[in-house]
């Protein structure tokens, strides 16, 4: 099967992903060197409260720039909504970023192709959930998506290389990582509120599907593709 019509067509998209791979090395640089509380949970909240009124557009923006970029998971982001939104804010901030971000991954896979996610996306994960992407149907997509410890943002570029609708992919990514942000928002905000216990019980239930699902991830994948 061929990928790219003409030798140009595949200069043109190598040169893409290059530059692209470049932007985001230097994004990444510059988060490190000029934005730290993008790394640290404390400060990433009082960076956030401190915008006031825009502090949902920020905070949508950054769950957005995670899924792309990735600096920090999307849960601890999640955590920080609940602890500076509540519960229901928190979640609907979180899952709105989340969508744009996912979104833009799924389009970017699909508008640029293989080359510029082999570039951002390490080969042997590449590897990996590139198989899965293509031999797993959307329901399996789904559960993969709902499985703590499995790397859906690596799903976002995998699957936007599919045949499959974006619409449908973007679909199947908002509920089945819905679950996961419902935990992680409750427990910030259950820590907003003084409920120590309950957010530690909520942290612990999801670290420990989290390290279960990461543990297993590829039975599980593997699974998946049969069924799928």
């Amino acid at each position: 099967m061929r990928v790219f019509r003409s030798p140009e067509s595949r200069r043109r998209a190598v040169l893409v992903a290059a530059v692209t791979v470049i932007a985001f090395v230097g994004l990444y640089a510059f988060v490190r060197e000029y934005a730290p509380f993008l790394t640290d949970g404390a400060e990433f909240r009082t960076f956030i409260a401190g915008y006031g009124p825009l502090a949902p557009l920020v905070f949508v923006a950054v769950q957005a720039a995670q899924v792309v970029v990735a600096p920090i998971p999307g849960q601890v982001i999640g955590f920080a909504g609940g602890y500076l939104f509540g519960p229901v804010l928190g979640l609907v901030y979180s899952l709105l970023g989340v969508t744009i971000g996912s979104s833009i991954a799924f389009w970017l896979s699909r508008r640029y192709g293989r080359p510029f996610v082999e570039a951002v996306v390490r080969t042997e994960t590449m590897d990996r959930f590139d198989t899965f992407a293509f031999e797993a149907g959307l329901p399996s997509m789904f559960v993969a998506f709902l499985v703590p410890g499995i790397p859906d943002d690596v799903l976002c570029f995998t699957g936007g290389l599919t045949e499959i609708d974006l619409r449908k992919l973007v679909v199947v990514m908002v509920v089945g990582r819905t679950p996961a942000y419902v935990v992680v928002t409750l427990s910030g905000s259950s820590l907003a509120k003084g409920e120590v216990r309950i957010s530690l019980v909520l942290l612990t239930v999801l670290f420990g599907s989290t390290v279960v699902g990461y543990l297993f991830r590829d039975r599980i994948l593997t699974a998946l593709e049969r069924t799928g």
